[in-house]
């Protein structure tokens, strides 16, 4: 982890005060939270329209599971827009990026699952928000393409060399 994230962390017992929910868009937020599956449906129909192999690449189950995780980002999203604090999403998604390794799921296909969510939260705010949605994913897409860069993501393996290479 950076050491640049860990100072910007919120946390009472660093003697940091909490995040301020009404510092940001509220009423927003709390659309968006209330509107949660309908955004996260949306915006893995919106990741799967985009990219053509994605059904190929997963199945039914692990499509629910994305599904599931979307409910999560949308809501973890609804706390940024409240805060009107981008480093809620990119903290997250620091933290979250290894799950998605172990579960080999690529940085690419995250990335737009998150960009399937800027599409469908905006219809769950105001335009007034938009802006604060479109930061806080931009800051998570950033981390993700950090990420991306460390697992390999941006190239592809030789399938021959990944056979050698993984001792077989």
């Amino acid at each position: 982890m950076r050491p640049a994230r860990l100072a910007a962390v919120s946390h009472p017992s660093l003697g940091l005060p909490p995040r301020d929910l009404r510092a940001g868009h509220p009423d927003d937020a709390a659309a968006l939270g209330a509107a949660g599956h309908r955004v996260a449906a949306r915006a893995l129909e919106a990741a799967v329209a985009a990219d053509a192999t994605f059904r190929d690449r997963y199945d039914e189950l692990r499509l629910r599971e994305l599904l599931a995780d979307l409910r999560a980002f949308t809501t973890r999203l609804a706390t940024a827009i409240a805060s009107n604090d981008t480093r809620v999403m990119s903290g997250w998604a620091e933290q979250v990026a290894v799950r998605y390794r172990k579960r080999f799921v690529s940085m690419d296909d995250v990335i737009g699952l998150f960009e399937g969510l800027r599409l469908a939260a905006r219809a769950a705010v105001t335009p007034s928000a938009v802006g604060s949605v479109d930061a806080s994913i931009d800051a998570a897409i950033k981390v993700f393409r950090w990420h991306r860069r460390l697992a390999g993501d941006a190239r592809k393996r030789h399938p021959l060399l990944a056979f050698i290479y993984k001792g077989a």
